[in-house]
């Protein structure tokens, strides 16, 4: 979050017995859940992001963020759908070097190769690493109004002195205190950063540009704050902000919940949607502790091994259903311009965009009418649900939206179930119409290699994001053609095939085509009713899945927004180590 002029200027080797006491204390916490393991445990560090709380940059013209339940579950649609207006600087965020960064060919003082990664171009291993935490409590509130109080060079070397030094593959985490005490619903939450930008409280504790520095020099890449901002109040916001991202750095602002971290040993992520050309962006951040993965993860990544599958998210590409008839289609991706930097040749800019464009979460909730509801169906839709719940049982009810999704159920052991053979095995004169995956492909698999087990991610590899993800005009065969029977559908799931990999204790099911519904909407509604039935999720919309092997670990997460019947967020692979 931040308001500048200019180029976005700113206003303004612990012990094994406390590790064991640590993780007994952090299995209490709400942010925490338990891996499907048993030994790892995921920890949230994501602000809420809802329309009253301090999730947005107060200062015009930033806009508020607002979502939108376009329709919900009853005679004119099967599904909840929500749209989002929503900016970078939005809750739990990411920053990238062109925020602060010129690109190259400004020919400026502050041009430099870095001023081309944008988040869509940052590489997937950058996203998370070793989390190393500086305690900086001792600041919190201890300046005058209006002005931070500064993360120096010595908070460094102190952690340095206890712990070890610094290095390439850390992730540095401030951890002051400042978002876990004063992240509130209005009116308190004014206190968060209206009232530090207003000078009626003390700032929010931040580095000073020698502190980032220094970390430039140690070669760290991915820092994190629980601060509002990476940028000190009132004057320092820019320095601070150039003097770490011209070494490449990509850091979290308003994280949360760092006190149930460990100094070291933890390994923290930040993940959030993959915008065209974004200098910043909403995230959703996390960290795993406990037993042997968190070191496979940040071994891995500070190898450099890690598979992006997320598409980038432009106007001009098929990131949203266009329907199939008119009237039915989803918000599509738009980018609005409100604010220019003249330094950067750049402008800020905030989405309209549905809840499920690009790589996106399915909650329970997308499908199944919230607890005490009786929606009514249009007449077909009720002969669909008649035959469901003959065959599968009750639809039931769910208010299990995307923020309440569990971290664990979308992160996991990869097993990638090769489908693409299907592709072509149906007669045009069908057409609308999806090949079907079946029970009996997943146990043709689970033969030649090895049974399905409960915390396994199941992907669906069919190479249809892959081959059609196109910008216009030529973007027509991810969705609209197999939609209106010009071209096959895509190979999806039926709930057959659900209620099989629900016996296996399978909790999320993932796909490299549009949807795990395909085509055909009552196959698809039946396939997500008992998705949504058997308290399990999808993750939709990814690519680059041929780049991946079963036994990766799988890492995705939605961005933490109140009430939302869907989830963009950005799914990487960390891969097996040599």
């Amino acid at each position: 979050m931040d308001c500048r002029d200019g180029g976005f200027f700113r206003q303004f080797a612990i012990p094994h017995l406390v590790v064991m006491v640590l993780l007994l204390t952090v299995t209490m916490s709400p942010f925490v859940v338990l891996a499907g393991d048993g030994t790892a445990q995921f920890i949230d560090h994501s602000l809420l992001v809802a329309p009253d709380y301090p999730c947005t940059w107060p200062s015009y013209p930033f806009p508020r963020f607002q979502i939108v339940h376009s329709r919900t579950i009853g005679r004119s649609s099967v599904y909840n759908v929500d749209t989002l207006l929503i900016d970078g600087n939005t809750g739990t965020q990411l920053d990238v070097p062109p925020h602060s960064v010129a690109r190259p060919d400004l020919h400026r003082e502050k041009s430099g190769p870095f001023g081309l990664s944008y988040t869509d171009t940052i590489e997937p291993w950058q996203f998370g690493g070793e989390a190393c935490v500086v305690d900086v409590r001792e600041l919190l509130d201890q300046a005058p109004n209006g002005v931070s109080p500064l993360v120096q060079p010595e908070h460094v070397e102190r952690f340095e002195k206890v712990n070890r030094k610094l290095r390439f593959g850390d992730v540095v985490l401030f951890r002051s205190g400042y978002s876990d005490k004063y992240y509130r619903p209005f009116p308190e939450g004014s206190r968060y950063v209206a009232d530090p930008l207003e000078r009626e409280t003390p700032g929010f504790p931040d580095p000073h540009p020698d502190c980032m520095e220094l970390l430039g020099k140690r070669g760290v890449m991915a820092l994190g704050t629980d601060s509002a901002s990476m940028g000190p109040l009132p004057d320092l916001g820019e320095p601070t902000h150039y003097a770490g991202l011209k070494y490449g750095m990509i850091w979290t602002e308003s994280a949360t919940n760092l006190s149930t971290l460990p100094a070291t040993g933890a390994y923290y992520c930040m993940l959030g949607p993959k915008h065209q050309g974004g200098p910043y962006g909403e995230c959703r951040a996390f960290s795993i502790v406990g037993g042997d993965l968190p070191r496979r993860l940040i071994e891995a990544a500070k190898q450099k091994l890690a598979v992006d599958l997320s598409p980038t998210l432009a106007p001009d590409f098929p990131v949203t259903s266009p329907g199939s008839r008119a009237g039915e289609h989803r918000q599509a991706y738009v980018k609005v311009d409100f604010l220019y930097s003249d330094y950067l040749d750049m402008w800020h800019h905030t989405h309209w965009m549905d809840a499920m464009a690009g790589t996106h979460l399915v909650p329970p909730a997308f499908a199944l009418p919230p607890e005490g509801a009786n929606p009514q169906y249009a007449e077909e839709v009720r002969v669909w649900l008649a035959e469901f719940e003959k065959e599968y049982g009750r639809r039931g009810t769910s208010s299990m939206t995307a923020d309440k999704v569990p971290l664990d159920w979308t992160c996991g052991t990869v097993r990638v179930i090769d489908v693409h053979s299907l592709v072509g095995s149906t007669s045009a004169k069908d057409w609308p119409f999806s090949p079907a995956i079946t029970p009996e492909h997943i146990q043709s698999f689970e033969k030649k290699y090895g049974v399905l087990k409960m915390g396994d991610v199941v992907l669906f590899y069919t190479g249809h994001i892959d081959k059609y993800f196109r910008a216009q005009p030529n973007h027509l065969g991810v969705w609209s053609d197999p939609l209106t029977g010009k071209s096959e559908g895509w190979p999806a799931p039926g709930p057959d095939t659900i209620v099989y990999l629900k016996s296996k204790g399978i909790r999320c099911v993932a796909t490299d085509a549009p949807d795990l519904g395909g085509v055909d909407p009552r196959r698809a509604a039946m396939t997500y009713w008992a998705l949504g039935s058997r308290e399990m999720v999808g993750v939709e919309f990814l690519a680059n899945v041929a780049q991946v092997k079963s036994g990766d670990y799988f890492l995705f997460a939605a961005l933490k927004i109140r009430d939302c019947h869907g989830g963009p967020g950005r799914a990487i692979v960390l891969k097996s180590l040599p």
